[in-house]
């Protein structure tokens, strides 16, 4: 991808951009507060949950909103946070500032795909038309007949916050309109901690599957 650069020239701070486990999660989630006390606290959950179990947070570079305190939350747990913006000037100004590191991009699809390319797995917490947005284009990228990608897709359905947009893709999938199997692409849980323990349990199927390939190719 042409013009990606990081913001970051320190190398010491470069390296520390790798979490303990080695993954990370891609969070997408609003960058405005609301008016629920509880969309705040499953951010801040979700982010002290990532730090301790050594996934790195891959998220769009903000320090306002829910996005901040997903971001605040990792970093004062020793966590590891990745955060990919635009150049414009007008968002620059929301930029944090504290991240272990800070990546520039040119247009908003380069922020989208390396977001993408720096991640395992997708979570949306609570958001407006930015979080659909990149979400959606994360399952249209590992749908068939695309299948660009095999990371998983949880929607953090909070206090029912999905529920009316499940319906909908329940409604286009009886109406032959998206695939079965596509359907389930998009996965849900009731709480941030449920949307990354499905996440983990994605990744620990995909890991058996490898295994069990390598067992049968050698026997």
């Amino acid at each position: 991808m042409s013009n990606i650069g990081n913001r970051e020239t320190d190398d010491d701070r470069g390296a520390a951009a790798e979490p303990p486990g080695g993954k990370h999660i891609c969070v997408y989630l609003g960058g405005n507060l609301g008016r629920e006390q509880r969309y705040i606290d499953e951010a801040d959950a979700l982010g002290r949950m990532m730090a301790a179990e050594g996934i790195g947070l891959v998220y769009g570079g903000a320090r306002v909103g829910l996005m901040g305190v997903l971001a605040g939350a990792v970093l004062a747990n020793g966590g590891v946070v990745t955060g990919v913006v635009p150049r414009q000037l007008s968002y620059q100004e929301l930029a944090h500032e504290g991240l272990s590191r800070l990546l520039e991009v040119d247009t908003m699809h380069e922020r989208k795909h390396l977001m993408q390319e720096l991640s395992q797995g997708c979570i949306a917490l609570p958001g407006g038309f930015g979080t659909l947005e990149e979400i959606f284009e994360a399952l249209c990228w590992s749908q068939r007949p695309l299948e660009l990608h095999e990371k998983p897709c949880v929607f953090a359905n909070i206090d029912g916050y999905y529920d009316h947009l499940f319906e909908f893709l329940d409604h286009a999938a009886a109406r032959g309109l998206l695939l079965p199997q596509n359907r389930l692409l998009a996965r849900q849980a009731p709480s941030a901690a449920g949307a990354l323990k499905a996440i983990q349990a994605a990744w620990e199927e995909e890991e058996q599957a490898i295994l069990d390939a390598i067992k049968a190719y050698e026997a």
